[in-house]
């Protein structure tokens, strides 16, 4: 297969992808999840006028003329606390006193707030005039019945939950969580509380991508080591197959043990295309078996996380329903030499700041792909296109941000 573009590979790959079906889940397990359904208020919030402070509740007439000189005197029928109705309507020259989120009783039209008054012996002064209508919320001002509150494709976040238990939505419909089966291949692997032995390493990419599953809102599920034959390669891939997306780490070069391609063919995969004009990541190969989307990422640390960023992560937003399927990009000053050359697109780990001028980003030094500490302290990946040669210090570019803390600062604004 030719070597096709970044660009290609990602609409080759989104082209594929197909949305999850739903599920009902409590709004308590809602957060984070893409609501599937719209959802419309069933009654008014608030659904009765009621008291936006501590006060007392007037018929507007009965300020006129108020004043510290002249205060408006009132007879207090009694307490209104939250939760709790007047027991009878009010009349000329009457008052109740009124707490935070009570009912409006009838006959009244204004709030005075209790900073304003003087109350003594079941009679209240109150010292000034306020504009009829004053404090208090109205029935139906935040929703009224009918009115849209979320609709289907919505990112639920913090303020939706709420909104949702006010209105006594207590499940709701939301996509699915993909499954990945994640495998890593070759014989040099260990895992993490395994012995090292002489040309071993520890199979760090089963971790890294078991957290970059977890971060892009998928379930991830490990499915260990493969070693490096076809038989147990194919024994791992057929057990991936009860995920919704299978991703695998090495094996996809032209070596001698390289079987990744193979197995998906041999499991009637439709392999899509092999290799991309990227660096880091290359050997990469996608298909589909059975309707699974398989990826053979490389076997780099660099170049797996790199490759799901591009590939795998925008794959997963889609299979969830998300309508926004790729990392934010900004634009940024280069403040170095980097050294590319044309025909491949360079994806180069970086650090981005922001000064008064506006986005600097720099090098997190040495890039090479098995370096994952250059991950690490990445906030960015600097996007060289393939038809650019280099990068001159000063130079525009555009970087692709990783950094979960972005836009947040350690300066107080206010």
């Amino acid at each position: 297969m030719a070597v096709i573009s970044v660009t290609e590979a990602v609409t080759t790959i989104l082209n594929e992808i197909l949305v999850l079906g739903t599920e009902r889940v409590a709004i308590t397990a809602a957060l984070g999840r893409v609501l599937a359904e719209d959802i419309s208020a069933p009654f008014n919030i608030p659904p009765l006028d009621n008291s936006a402070m501590d006060g007392y509740a007037v018929r507007f007439q009965d300020l006129q003329g108020a004043s510290a000189q002249h205060p408006a005197r009132l007879k207090i029928l009694g307490d209104i606390p939250a939760g709790y109705s007047a027991s009878k309507p009010m009349s000329a020259g009457e008052t109740y006193r009124i707490m935070t989120g009570a009912p409006v009783p009838a006959g009244a039209d204004t709030v005075v707030m209790q900073e304003d008054t003087q109350a003594h012996d079941q009679v209240v002064e109150i010292f000034q005039e306020c504009p009829r209508g004053s404090h208090i919320r109205r029935a139906g001002e935040d929703l009224s019945s009918g009115d849209s509150v979320v609709t289907g494709g919505t990112l639920l976040g913090p303020a939706h939950i709420g909104v949702l238990a006010s209105i006594k939505k207590s499940q709701v419909t939301v996509y699915q969580r993909p499954r990945v089966a994640i495998i890593s291949t070759g014989d040099e692997l260990v895992d993490v509380d395994e012995e090292l032995f002489a040309g071993k390493i520890v199979s760090s990419n089963s971790y890294s991508l078991q957290a970059l599953v977890l971060d892009s809102g998928a379930i991830p599920m490990s499915l260990g080591i493969a070693r490096d034959t076809r038989e147990a390669l194919r024994e791992k891939f057929a057990a991936a197959l009860h995920a919704d997306m299978i991703i695998s780490s090495g094996g996809v070069s032209v070596g001698d043990y390289d079987f990744v391609k193979d197995v998906m063919q041999d499991l009637g995969a439709e392999m899509k295309f092999w290799k991309v004009a990227m660096r880091p990541g290359n050997p990469l190969a996608f298909g589909v078996i059975n309707g699974k989307p398989a990826f053979g990422l490389p076997g780099n640390p660099v170049s797996v996380m790199v490759s799901f960023e591009q590939f795998v992560r925008p794959s997963i937003r889609k299979m969830s329903g998300h309508q926004k399927l790729f990392r934010p990009v900004i634009e940024a000053t280069a403040q170095e030499n980097v050294e590319t050359r044309q025909g491949r697109q360079y994806f180069i780990r970086c650090m981005v700041r922001k000064t008064a001028a506006g986005y600097v980003a720099t090098t997190t030094g040495e890039q090479g792909s098995g370096m994952l500490m250059s991950m690490a302290k990445a906030t960015g990946l600097m996007m060289v296109p393939a038809d650019r040669e280099g990068v001159k210090a000063g130079d525009k570019v555009t970087v692709q941000i990783l950094d979960r803390d972005f836009g947040y600062s350690e300066t107080l604004y206010y």
